[in-house]
């Protein structure tokens, strides 16, 4: 019996020891002897909704430079109503941070949230833009052969391209220009054109081709445009 002890005693203290760290558990199993079930994943947040009725009521303070409804009676200011609201928002965006510079804006913009500017711009974008007429039958004849087919021979590229044959825009991207007014498309080019606005480097350089006659042509155009 005494050697059956000793022979038992020395296969205890023989046998291995496996150590963990403080705090450390060793591999967990059920009752059964089962490895433990991981937690499920994490589901992603959900997009919140804009806002329309605070949008509408964060717009208030718009309504007299850009309309009621955001349909801009005043030649300098730009017609808001149904423009894509993804590029309303990074306009509102980059006057916030000063990339776009305008005084009167960028103190507007400082004081709207994210979720202000998404409220705004989805409420802008319901509303039904006002259509714009062209006056310059010479002007707008110019303005069509270079919206439509460029400048081939100045590397001038047709504005149809990014901005659609009727002026629609595309989403995120292009603006919606039919309509504008001309005082104010032929600002934003000369701005684009002379350094004054460099928040789009590729209007920059299709600007920057541009004379100024060329310029008036294509907003009065534009503003024509259905």
């Amino acid at each position: 019996m005494k050697l059956i002890a000793i022979s038992l005693l020395a296969a205890i203290l023989a046998a291995p020891v496996v150590s963990f760290a403080a705090g450390e558990a060793g591999p967990a199993h059920d009752p059964a002897g089962a490895p433990a079930v991981p937690a499920p994943p994490a589901l992603p947040a959900k997009a919140v909704k804009p806002d329309l009725a605070k949008g509408e009521a964060s717009f208030a303070m718009c309504a007299a430079c850009h309309g009621a409804d955001g349909n801009s009676g005043t030649p300098a200011n730009p017609k808001l109503s149904q423009q894509h609201p993804e590029y309303l928002v990074k306009q509102l965006q980059e006057f916030k941070s000063g990339k776009r510079k305008n005084a009167i804006m960028q103190g507007m913009a400082a004081a709207l949230s994210e979720a202000d500017m998404k409220n705004i711009a989805y409420w802008l974008t319901a509303k039904k833009a006002k259509p714009g007429f062209a006056k310059d039958p010479e002007l707008v004849a110019l303005g069509e052969r270079i919206y439509r087919g460029g400048v081939a021979d100045r590397q001038i590229s047709a504005c149809a391209g990014c901005h659609s044959p009727t002026g629609a825009g595309i989403p995120a991207q292009y603006p919606r220009l039919s309509g504008q007014h001309a005082d104010y498309t032929a600002a934003q080019l000369t701005a684009f054109r002379d350094g004054v606005r460099g928040n789009s480097q590729q209007m920059t350089q299709v600007a920057a081709k541009l004379n100024d006659r060329e310029i008036r042509a294509l907003a009065d155009y534009v503003a024509g445009l259905r």
